[in-house]
């Protein structure tokens, strides 16, 4: 397998996924400016995009991670085909693509180009940030008392929540002392072999 991945974009969650079931692949780092390269691999243009097996591109994080975490079941980043917890697990992701991701952050990256009066913008974002912090006070209260959000066992849902929190800070979304179960959460998360060693590759940790 080759992930196609720009660093601390949403392919980190896939890169993090596919340290953790410890298959040999490879690597290579695109440019998200670079529209013209990225469509050469595949034509939608964007990360996360995944090279199987059998040389076809697969895209979508939230299908990446499924793909990866299926790869080697035992590895638990999934639950077992046909439980309820695999319907939960499916429900985190979603919840993470469509409120946290692309209706929480996403927005907040494209204000400026979006909405171009100064005041107008700030009225903006604020709104938005209001939106998310919502989201995590969801979140917030699903993992008081449990390690990780579907319980003892980290998932790829942790790892794709784990991506979209890091980007808090590049948007200015304060998150300090808000939500202690996140923090011990992210700490968890952050402390894992597979997501250090993800980190580092992209240059994002020394």
């Amino acid at each position: 397998m080759k992930l196609y991945f720009s660093p601390g974009a949403c392919s980190l969650a896939s890169h993090i996924a596919l340290n953790e079931i410890g298959t040999a692949f490879e690597t290579e780092k695109v440019s998200t400016k670079d529209k013209v390269a990225m469509k050469a691999i595949h034509a939608k243009g964007y990360v996360p995009m995944l090279k199987m097996e059998n040389g076809e591109v697969l895209t979508e994080g939230v299908a990446i991670l499924q793909y990866i975490a299926d790869q080697k079941v035992e590895s638990n980043l999934m639950p077992k085909f046909g439980t309820v917890e695999r319907y939960r697990a499916q429900e985190w992701l979603n919840y993470i693509s469509t409120e946290v991701h692309k209706g929480g952050y996403a927005p907040l990256w494209g204000a400026e180009s979006m909405v171009t009066d100064a005041t107008a913008r700030t009225a903006f974002t604020t709104v938005v940030k209001e939106n998310l912090a919502k989201k995590f006070d969801y979140i917030e209260s699903q993992l008081t008392g449990r390690d990780y959000l579907m319980g003892k066992n980290f998932t790829v849902c942790d790892a794709y929540l784990f991506t979209c929190f890091s980007w808090s800070s590049m948007i200015g979304f304060d998150t300090a002392g808000k939500w202690p179960n996140i923090a011990a959460w992210n700490t968890r998360v952050y402390a894992r072999p597979a997501v250090q060693t993800a980190m580092k590759t992209e240059g994002l940790l020394k």
